[in-house]
């Protein structure tokens, strides 16, 4: 079977329970939407490479990467990210750049600022930051419009205690879903491996393929709960297991938000899920069999993306018809599947005109 579902269309954790959701808005401006990364870890105060604490707005963090590596006559590649951050929000993040024995230049913080980048905070490590290394991000949201009710505080209560399906957000898939249709093309003809562009492509059609797995375990009920032959992972860690027989502890540990149902990113390698698991994967094999086999031509190693993440200290408050959420995902984690369960909005579950600005949850 080829692939027909148009990415966006899948279904909500929370209609069940309480029906769509009523029309919101957020974004209306990028005070609505703040981003600050949550490291884990502190620079060590010495070392050849500058560590910069900045806010953005306005501006992706590749921009902020090169304004920085302008200013200190580097090599974009002399400047390292952890995660790439939206562009229409007030984001905060850490940028290193490699000064190995010399100084920042004097007026550094001064010619940034003129560029959108404000440097809140400066200190020296002796590596540079690497992708994907910080633990969270930080979300301060803020939404109006009839959904925002009584009706919002319940789903927020039903999220916070049931959790949120992982999907990967509509940025992913760029403009009217238009990176998936780019990422067909390029796998029929092969992948380039040193393109990054081409690269993000094929990491859209992964997303594509782990968002219609949850989709399905999100019509029968399970991407809650444990099967047989699950592959769960432990919440807030890379650590896995195969759920070779259920029992009462493993049941409880998921309810509890502890452990939680992962699916496949595609690609070449075992995925080790098996049991009643393996049946949404041998399904989604063959409803996309010309995606999973380019991928897999391609090379590109198969991993693992929890189905669920937890909303880790969340806040809710409502004042007339706004709403102002907060609460960390874990990395990778895309807030507007928060939002997607709370709203209707164009942005959320098609791709209208107007597409989700902005970059990865990094």
């Amino acid at each position: 079977m080829s692939e027909t579902r148009r990415p966006g269309d899948w279904p909500r954790a929370t209609d069940a329970e309480f029906g769509p959701p009523l029309a919101g808005d957020y974004r209306a401006a990028p005070e609505d939407f703040v981003v600050e990364e949550v490291l884990g870890f502190a620079p060590e105060g010495h070392g050849e490479h500058l560590w910069l604490w900045i806010e953005k707005r306005g501006l992706t963090t590749l921009d902020a990467v090169r304004h920085v590596a302008r200013e200190c006559q580097v090599s974009p590649r002399a400047v390292g990210y952890s995660g790439m951050k939206d562009r229409i929000a007030v984001t905060r993040q850490w940028l290193s750049v490699q000064l190995p024995g010399q100084p920042a230049p004097d007026d550094l913080i001064e010619r940034l600022a003129a560029c959108g980048v404000r440097v809140l905070e400066q200190a020296r490590h002796p590596r540079k930051l690497k992708r994907g290394v910080h633990r969270a991000n930080r979300f301060t949201l803020r939404i109006t419009g009839a959904a925002v009710n009584a009706q919002l505080e319940a789903r927020w209560a039903w999220l916070c205690r049931h959790g949120v399906p992982n999907l990967f957000g509509p940025q992913r898939f760029g403009p009217e879903g238009r990176n998936l249709a780019r990422a067909r093309a390029v796998l029929d003809r092969g992948w380039r491996k040193r393109d990054d562009k081409e690269g993000m492509l094929l990491s859209a059609a992964r997303s594509y393929l782990f968002n219609e797995l949850l989709a399905m375990r999100l019509a029968d009920g399970s991407w809650q709960r444990l099967l047989t032959g699950d592959v769960a992972i432990l919440d807030g860690s890379a650590s896995q297991f195969v759920v070779e027989a259920l029992d009462a502890e493993l049941a409880e540990r998921a309810e509890r938000l502890d452990l939680h149902p992962s699916g496949v990113l595609w690609g070449v390698g075992n995925s080790m899920a098996g049991g009643e698991a393996v049946r949404f994967e041998q399904t989604l094999s063959e409803r996309h069999a010309a995606l999973c086999q380019g991928l897999e031509r391609a090379g590109v190693r198969m991993a693992r993306r929890a189905l669920r993440m937890r909303l880790d200290q969340p806040q809710l408050e409502v004042a007339a018809d706004v709403a102002r959420l907060g609460f960390h995902l874990p990395r990778g984690g895309f807030a507007t599947a928060v939002l997607r369960e709370l709203l209707d909005h164009p942005t959320l579950t098609s791709f209208a005109q107007r597409t989700t600005p902005g970059h990865e949850p990094g």
